[in-house]
């Protein structure tokens, strides 16, 4: 390979952000889910109280957005960067949270798959949703989140934390699995 494909094949490669940075952007995340979380109770409100108006159809798009895109690229952050290391750790109770987590992804997904229809529907002007039905599904949602989030910001992150100071080797093959 010339000195020039080589420096190209280096320009593409990824820069590991730092390991601070990636915890800061997954904090931002989970305050980001609460307040979303927030605005479905609120969007409940407002259906419940005028239906679906331009209000009503700009908060559910937001949620739709952010739900289905920055929530779920936030999970997989936390498969790729978070998870991996400490599933290796041979700490049995820690692994178990680990798994209890990653199926909080799958029953979050789950769980949003069924209220995304009709918050959709929502945002495109239809009027078919079941409030009732909404305000089920907002609040086994909700309580879903801020468990997973109270598990991950109170034991997985500074875990997480404190193995990447003790073991800086860690990070480091993280970035270059990143770079794969």
């Amino acid at each position: 390979m010339s000195l020039s494909a080589s420096l190209a094949a280096e320009a593409v490669l990824p820069v590991p952000i730092p390991v601070e940075q990636e915890f800061e952007a997954l904090d931002t995340c989970h305050r980001e889910v609460l307040a979303t979380l927030r605005d479905m109770a609120a969007l409940i409100d407002h259906l419940d109280d005028k239906g679906v108006d331009a209000v009503a159809r700009r908060m559910a798009s937001d949620i739709v957005r952010f739900f289905s895109q920055t929530a779920r690229a936030h999970h997989a952050d936390e498969e790729r960067l978070v998870f991996p290391g400490l599933l290796a750790s041979g700490d049995a109770e820690l692994v178990q949270h680990i798994l209890r987590l990653q199926q909080d992804h799958g029953w979050l997904e789950e769980d949003w798959l069924e209220l995304s229809a009709q918050i959709d529907a929502v945002a495109q002007g239809y009027s078919w949703y079941d409030i009732d039905a909404l305000r089920q599904g907002t609040a086994v949602f909700t309580e879903l989140y801020k468990d997973h989030i109270d598990l991950e910001e109170s034991l997985i992150y500074p875990e997480a934390r404190r193995q990447l100071m003790v073991r800086p080797q860690a990070g480091e093959a993280r970035a270059r699995r990143a770079r794969n």
